[in-house]
């Protein structure tokens, strides 16, 4: 008898690599396996967070350094010991900190909803340019200016969020009956989708010869920037907020429907705020400073890498990279053509790119 049991249990320890050796995985699914799996910090995430706020606050003041008109930090001083307002002051409260601002905003916003929606779609290689959402929010916005041209912001960012929410919806029901497993499919589905969207918004464009009105909400620029024109900005620091007090039960969401449910959190209503969330943020930036894409893409694929996929711990960093990131191809579009301007869509447009290659084609690391 202690023979047959060490036969048994010996047959049984040759017979598992035998079957896993059948059936042998291609470099890319084996890729692919890795980059799916649950990843954990590498670095500590106090040292990842308080270096890129230093980054951030560095690019910060770069950018309120730099612009066409003479500014010089020596006439702020002045004013301040004088307590009267000179041209620097103007200058700096009227447009260089609107700006600034607004750079940070809008790279946190998209940052973070890229983020929430790879984590509700539980895909990596997604983002909100990627499942019809602002796509969806500059076709709300061109209906609403054209029937409705002298409706306040307000009206406009609310149409366009409906928009945006409607062609999120319309992208899930496609993607309902598509499995898990073929994740690759996703992306494909959400750009040939947001291409018929852009389509479709292009050509009623230019039926009512509205191309020029649409080009400024299809490339992200900051150089119409002013106080009083972006605040509404602020309504995405909410959410993002919002998004870190709600973030463990996204992080559950993520994990797959049925640890959501043993854990008793409702997955439908978690999934419909996340979405609602994502078409509010883009709607919000559409709206303001126009579409900028790969930040939603590219900023949360690099922060996981290093810090793993727990949302909570993982969401500080991912808003810091956003922000110092778009800080960062606003100053290089406002330099390398000097004194004009290259818009932060283009810019980024390259450099998100280059670095979505890199992380497409980067050896994926062995937990």
């Amino acid at each position: 008898m202690p023979v047959e049991v060490m036969s048994l249990f010996s047959h049984r320890t040759h017979a598992s690599p035998k079957a896993n050796t059948s059936l042998p995985a291609s470099n890319w699914q084996r890729r692919i396996g890795a980059n799916q799996r649950t990843r954990t910090a590498a670095i500590p995430p106090w040292l990842i967070n308080t270096a890129s706020l230093i980054v951030m606050v560095f690019l910060v003041a770069l950018s309120l350094s730099i612009g066409v008109a003479d500014f010089s930090w020596s006439g702020i001083l002045q004013s301040i010991i004088s307590h009267s307002a000179n041209a620097d002051s103007a200058l700096l409260l009227v447009s260089r900190i609107p700006r600034t601002v607004a750079i940070v905003l809008t790279g946190i916003a998209m940052a973070v909803a890229g983020m929430i929606i790879q984590v509700v779609l539980k895909n990596r290689f997604v983002e909100p340019s990627m499942v019809g959402a602002t796509q969806s929010a500059a076709l709300g916005l061109l209906v609403v200016s054209l029937l409705f041209p002298a409706s306040a912001l307000i009206v406009k960012m609310g149409v366009a969020t409906i928009a945006a929410m409607l062609g999120m919806m319309l992208f899930m029901l496609l993607i309902h009956r598509i499995p898990p497993t073929d994740f690759l499919m996703i992306p494909l589905i959400g750009i040939v989708f947001g291409g018929i969207i852009e389509a479709i918004t292009t050509f009623i464009a230019y039926q009512t010869e509205s191309l020029q009105m649409l080009s400024v909400w299809q490339f992200g620029d900051f150089s119409g920037v002013l106080a009083g024109r972006y605040e509404l900005l602020w309504l995405t620091g909410g959410l993002c907020v919002l998004a870190y007090i709600i973030a463990d039960k996204l992080t559950i969401i993520g994990l797959g429907d049925n640890i959501a449910l043993n854990l008793g959190i409702s997955k439908r209503q978690v999934t419909w705020i996340g979405v609602g969330m994502v078409a509010m943020m883009s709607a919000v930036v559409v709206v303001t400073v126009g579409m900028i894409p790969f930040i939603g893409l590219v900023v949360p694929n690099i922060v996981s890498r290093i810090m793993g996929d727990k949302l909570r711990r993982s969401l500080p960093a991912v808003a810091l990279l956003g922000a110092s990131a778009v800080l960062l191809c606003d100053i290089i579009g406002r330099s390398i053509r000097y004194p004009f301007e290259v818009p932060v869509a283009t810019v980024f447009g390259v450099v998100g790119t280059v670095l979505f290659l890199w992380l497409l084609l980067r050896a994926p690391v062995e937990q």
